[in-house]
């Protein structure tokens, strides 16, 4: 599965005198919402609606007198397209951005999306802070695709992508997780020693390399170099940023580290044959270890979780993160109350909850710390990496009109052809200039 697809306990010291505001708020909020319905439509996919439920539950214990209708399916956004095209859209969306009917795009670009903003603007609701201060540092600005500045969508789980590795065989061998590339092919070497191979990926579902390759534009270029492929700049796709990080696919395909047969396989098998110690590497998120729980493994297999490394010591790293999103309609009929049940999701007991019935991480900055009791140590990990200086990111296309050109695809599909020395990084270049090219015209 391609998903385009992050407990801390109350503290004990917690007085009376902060309780009274929250309180307070409480009773003007009944005030103001009693008698009021809610109509919440959730998507139900590999998770169970058991969250959706208990939160509901909670939220209609603390705000007396409302009611909240929910509707939930994994194909819920084709359950309301006809409802939002007549405009009587529920009141509260959840959804990841890829689902596949393109429906919250489409409501994007038609500015049929609340801007959300002010909401994070709005003091949270159980702190004397911005709303917007307890999410993770900067994932809020991922959440303003139009480029306009507005926020459309509001970040509710979030995990990261990066390199899955056997911890425990490293341990055992003695051998250095690679923190530069130049250490990374080192143990190219090393592991034919041993009878592995470097690195494998997803085969026919090559786009798991985002595990990888954009954080690597970033450590050597920035984010500005980021921007330019976004934004599909002229000569943006020819910078040294990205070409060093094509190459490095270049330099596993020349110097035979790539585990054989991995460009035919699916993620499954590539997933499973790195499991059993054929390769050391494969660029993944930590939904690998639920996705992958039946599967044979190597003796004492522990997953351990890999930041991408950075080209020289002292660059800055980075880590690509995915979030799936909130999302309020311009038209819903009880606007301040979706507001209200959205910044709800943000109060850490309702984070508690959501790890408990989910395990899940919320977007908080203590997030993982919340959902630790819930969670296992590779996801833990794989987040706690952000207190640490790793930079998280999310790459974002500009939107452009509907049109049938696939960057990705020239981006992802064409790593097959560098693995099997049928093109050559400088083909590659070529190929993205001439399809960002045309998304530029096509936007002008």
């Amino acid at each position: 599965m391609y998903v385009i697809l992050l407990a801390l306990l109350v503290l004990a010291a917690c007085s009376k005198t902060q309780d009274q505001p929250d309180q307070a708020g409480t009773r003007q909020m009944k005030k103001d919402f009693a008698k009021k319905e809610l109509n919440v439509a959730v998507f139900e996919g590999g998770q169970s609606k058991d969250y959706w439920i208990a939160v509901i539950q909670k939220f209609e214990n603390d705000y007396p007198g409302i009611k909240v209708n929910l509707i939930s399916s994994p194909k819920i956004m084709e359950i309301l397209k006809p409802q939002i095209v007549t405009g009587n859209p529920p009141d509260f969306i959840y959804v990841p951005q890829s689902e596949s009917t393109q429906t919250i795009k489409a409501m994007m670009e038609d500015k049929l999306l609340l801007d959300l903003t002010e909401v994070f603007e709005d003091q949270a609701l159980d702190e004397d802070i911005p709303l917007k201060s307890k999410l993770i540092d900067g994932i809020l600005e991922y959440a303003k695709p139009m480029g306009d500045g507005k926020m459309y969508y509001a970040p509710l789980h979030t995990s990261s992508l990066g390199l899955i590795y056997n911890k425990n065989l490293f341990e055992e061998k003695g051998w250095k997780v690679p923190e530069t590339w130049d250490e990374f092919m080192e143990l190219g070497e090393i592991a034919k020693e041993d009878g592995r191979s470097l690195f494998t990926y997803q085969g026919i579902y090559a786009g798991y390399n985002e595990s990888v390759f954009w954080p690597a534009v970033a450590s050597q270029g920035g984010m500005e170099a980021i921007r330019k492929t976004e934004h599909y700049e002229p000569g943006a796709f020819k910078t040294e940023a990205v070409r060093r990080t094509m190459e490095l696919y270049e330099e596993i395909a020349r110097k035979g580290y790539l585990m054989p047969g991995t460009v035919a396989l699916n993620h499954i098998q590539a997933q499973a044959d790195f499991l059993q110690g054929k390769a050391l590497f494969i660029p993944c998120g930590t939904w690998i270890e639920n996705e992958m729980k039946d599967s044979p493994r190597e003796n004492g297999f522990e997953f351990g979780f890999l930041p991408p490394p950075v080209f020289e010591k002292g660059d800055k790293p980075y880590v690509t993160i995915f979030f799936d999103s909130m999302y309020i309609p311009a038209k819903a009929k009880n606007i301040e109350l979706a507001k209200e049940f959205l910044k709800y999701q943000y109060k850490e007991d309702v984070a508690r909850l959501n790890a408990e019935k989910t395990k899940n991480i919320v977007a908080l900055k203590n997030g993982a710390e919340i959902a630790k009791p819930y969670i296992s140590s590779v996801f833990y990990d794989s987040m706690k990496i952000m207190e640490h200086g790793v930079i998280p990111i999310i790459h974002q296309w500009r939107m452009t009109p509907r049109t049938t050109m696939n960057i990705n695809d020239d981006l992802w599909d064409t790593i097959g052809h560098i693995m099997d020395g049928t093109a050559t990084v400088e083909q590659w270049q070529e190929k993205l200039e001439k399809t960002s090219a045309a998304l530029r015209e096509l936007s002008s």
